[in-house]
This record gives structure tokens, C-alpha cells and sequence, in this order.
């Protein structure tokens, strides 16, 4: 009996399986049984196993979830951007699964969360310790649903990431190709991480945990470059043809100005495709 439980492979939930969750699922599904939970299951990755339930609704989460999970990953996105869409995407939905996991205990707890819980806006460096007081509601939501993932019976571990851009995420991009962006030196410091880097950082700690190794509560996903946001649009503009900024072209960035350090991510062995944004944009710009 111990042998065939040594050899059946993980149970995996990814509890939010849109673009993020997804990406995560695919990578993870080669070495695991994924679950992809979402509204509409027949839009998970292939080879992945569809379970169609809204976890701001529990009735259809009742009965839905497998048995033999090990991990679960939390990456919802709210379904509104205003306080009520963020508590439900953050905090409730949260709830609402922990409650249907009943006692089923996990290996560990993924929780997908984001670097606006850090308020800081002086140029400073914030790392895994740095104090988190977010001044809008958005982030006030992510810290409270962090909170309820590390206050759950479950080893727990939160994953925040910078601003995620790549090929599907390209908005940055055309808006400096369209002129509208125009930030003036000295703008803001801005952080980010290329989708494949952020799928594959959290598959990366996933894979981590079914090994047994001992994780942090809580992991800062960026790249290894804060910049400020002039510099990244004045790059841009000299690797691909852009517009003249247009007058009402955006001048700041809307995360205050912080720079996040990501050591406690690398010290885990992780190693970045697109350790900054020149090697992220360049693969983008190329194949347009």
C-alpha cells in the first residue's frame, strides 16, 4: 500500500484557472493530476481536468472537490474592479473554499497575491519583511485575503507578484507605441515580471513543496531590475517605431515608487528567463 501511494501523483487545484492559473496548471500537469476551477470549466488547459463552480457562490462548490488534493493555488481575479469585486475575489471566495475543504488537510496553501500591499512611495527597497499598510482598497482586500490564507489550518505560503506583462499582457507596450505614455524624469521606480517568469516561479515553489523542502510564508515574484518608468518608456522608444506622445499621453505610474527586492525567490534556486525588462520587451518587440 505504501508503494502505491508513494507513486500515485499529487492532487493539484488551481482555484482561479483564467490566465495566470492557467499557465500554472500547465506547467504542473505533466507531474501531477491538475484541477482547474473556474466559471466555465471547458476553457481550463488541455490536460487539465475542468470544475465548473463560482467561489463566491458555495452552492456550486459543494461536492466538487476532488480527495486527493495536495496543493491548492488560489489566482482569482476580481469580476469588479471596485471594493465589493475585490472582497469577493480575495477574502470570500477564499473563505468559501477553506470551508468546503473542510478537514481535508493540504500539503500546502497557494495564495496568488500582488506587491500594491506595499504602500511605500519614497524610491525605497521593500523585501518579504518590509511593513504593509496599503493605502487603496484594492490592496487592503489582497492583505486581508493573505491574512485568511495564513491564518487557515494549512502550511500557507503567499506569492506576491509585481506587474505581470508579456505577450498576452502587451497593453504597456502599445500604449509607449501609441504615444500615450510620457512619464517625466525622475518618474516613479516600477516593477514587474514576464508572464512566463511568474507561471513558471510559482509552479517552481509548488514543485518546492510535493519535494518536502520547507517554504517561506511568503515570497516577493519580480524581476531582478526595478526602473524607473522613464528609462523602461526611453528604451522602448529606441527599440521599435513609437507615435510623438500624445497631450494627454499618462506621465506617472500608479503604484507609488518602491523597489522590490526578489532574493528570497532566488535563494530557492529559481532562475529567471527574463531576469529584466530589456530581455522581456525585446523577445516582444522581435515578433512584431
Amino acid at each position: 500500500m505504501a508503494i502505491t501511494e508513494s507513486t500515485n501523483p499529487p492532487g493539484i487545484l488551481v482555484a482561479g484557472c483564467g490566465k495566470l492559473g492557467g499557465a500554472i496548471a500547465s506547467r504542473l500537469k505533466h507531474s501531477a493530476t491538475v484541477f482547474g476551477l473556474r466559471r466555465n470549466p471547458d476553457r481550463v488547459p488541455e490536460g487539465v481536468q475542468g470544475i465548473g463552480a463560482d467561489l463566491t457562490r458555495p452552492a456550486t462548490l459543494a461536492g466538487q472537490l476532488p480527495d486527493n488534493l495536495d496543493i491548492v493555488i488560489y489566482c482569482l481575479t476580481p469580476s469588479s474592479y471596485d471594493q465589493q469585486g475585490y472582497q469577493d475575489a480575495y477574502v470570500t471566495g477564499l473563505e468559501n473554499l477553506l470551508r468546503e475543504l473542510g478537514e481535508h488537510s493540504l500539503k500546502h496553501l497557494f495564495f496568488v497575491s500582488s506587491t500594491s500591499v506595499y504602500a511605500q512611495d519614497d524610491d525605497s527597497w521593500v523585501d518579504e519583511s518590509s511593513p504593509v499598510n496599503p493605502v487603496r482598497f484594492s490592496g487592503g482586500q489582497i492583505l486581508a485575503g493573505e491574512q485568511t490564507a495564513l491564518g487557515s489550518n494549512h502550511p500557507a505560503t503567499i506569492i506576491r507578484f509585481s506587474g505581470i506583462y508579456g505577450p498576452s499582457r502587451a497593453r504597456f507596450l502599445e500604449e509607449v507605441r501609441q504615444g500615450r505614455m510620457n512619464p517625466q524624469p525622475p518618474a516613479p521606480f516600477s516593477n514587474r515580471i514576464h508572464e512566463e517568469d511568474a507561471a513558471e516561479a510559482a509552479a517552481h515553489l509548488v514543485r518546492l513543496a510535493l519535494s518536502g523542502a520547507q517554504l517561506e510564508p511568503c515570497y516577493i515574484a519580480s524581476d531582478c531590475e526595478p526602473v524607473r518608468l522613464d528609462e523602461v518608456v526611453d528604451w522602448v522608444r529606441q527599440q521599435t517605431p513609437c507615435a510623438d506622445p500624445v497631450p494627454d499621453a499618462r506621465q506617472g505610474g500608479r503604484a507609488g515608487s518602491k523597489r522590490c527586492k526578489n532574493q528570497r525567490l532566488l535563494a530557492t534556486g529559481f532562475q529567471f528567463r527574463y531576469p529584466d525588462f530589456r530581455a522581456g520587451y525585446s523577445a516582444m518587440i522581435s515578433k512584431h
